[in-house]
C-alpha cells in the first residue's frame, strides 16, 4: 500500500514519471539495471537484501554512466543508525516516511536536480546524532587544499543550507556558490553534498 501510494502521488506530477516499484532489495537492483531511473526511493529495511546494500549496488552500477541514478533513502525512525551509512555509501539524502506529501515530491525534484536533501532540520539532527557517536579524527589533509571561502561554503553546506541560502549569507550570487561547491567536491574527491556533510563531521570540521 505504501508503494502504491507513493507511485500514485508521484505519477500525478507532470514532471515525474514512475518507472516501476519493487518489493525487496534484490528486485530493486534488478529493476534499476533495466530501467535506469534518475531517482530511487529506497526503504532502509527490506526483505532479501536491505536497502543499504541495494542502494550501494545501484549507485556502483550507475557510477560509470553519463546519467547516474541517485538514491533517496526512506526511514520510519526519527533516529536511525542506518542514516550515517546511507550517506557514506553515496545516498543523496533521506526523509521520514510520514513526511507530508508535498515534501516527498519536493525531495524527488531536489535529488533529481543533483542536490542533496539536507535542508530539513530533522536531517541535520539525525546526522549530528549519528556522527556524534563516532570518535573524530584530526581533519584530513585534503581539507588543507580548500581556500578560506571554500571552507566557509563547506561549513554552510554542512549546516544543511541550500545554494540560495548560502548565497544570501555570503552576499554572493547563487552561481558563485555553485562554483564553490563544485570546487569543494572536486578537491575532496566527493560525489555530492551529502558526502561533503559526512566528510565535515568525520574530520572534525563541524
Amino acid at each position: 500500500m505504501v508503494r502504491q501510494g507513493f507511485s500514485a502521488l508521484l505519477g500525478a506530477q507532470a514532471d515525474i514519471s514512475v518507472l516501476g516499484d519493487a518489493a525487496d532489495g534484490v528486485a530493486a537492483v534488478e529493476l534499476c539495471a533495466r530501467v535506469r531511473p534518475d531517482v530511487v526511493l529506497m526503504d532502509v529495511r527490506m526483505p532479501r537484501k536491505d536497502g543499504l546494500r541495494a542502494a550501494e549496488e545501484i549507485l556502483r552500477a550507475s557510477s560509470g554512466r553519463d546519467e547516474v541514478t541517485r538514491v533517496l533513502m526512506l526511514t520510519t525512525f526519527d533516529i536511525d543508525d542506518y542514516v550515517y551509512e546511507a550517506l557514506r555509501i553515496g545516498a543523496s539524502g533521506f526523509m521520514l516516511k510520514d513526511a507530508p506529501a508535498d515534501e516527498l515530491v519536493r525531495a524527488v525534484r531536489v535529488v533529481a536536480a543533483g542536490e542533496a536533501l539536507l535542508a530539513p532540520s530533522v536531517t541535520r539532527r539525525l546526522i549530528e546524532e549519528v556522527t556524534s557517536r563516532r570518535s573524530r579524527t584530526p581533519h584530513s589533509r585534503a581539507a588543507d587544499r580548500l581556500t578560506p571561502r571554500e571552507r566557509e561554503v563547506l561549513d554552510l553546506v554542512s549546516d544543511g543550507r541550500s545554494n540560495g541560502e548560502i548565497a544570501g549569507h555570503l552576499y554572493v550570487s547563487e552561481q558563485t556558490v555553485k562554483t564553490h561547491v563544485s570546487s569543494v567536491l572536486n578537491k575532496l574527491g566527493l560525489r555530492d553534498r551529502a558526502q561533503a556533510v559526512v566528510f565535515a563531521y568525520e574530520n572534525g570540521l563541524k
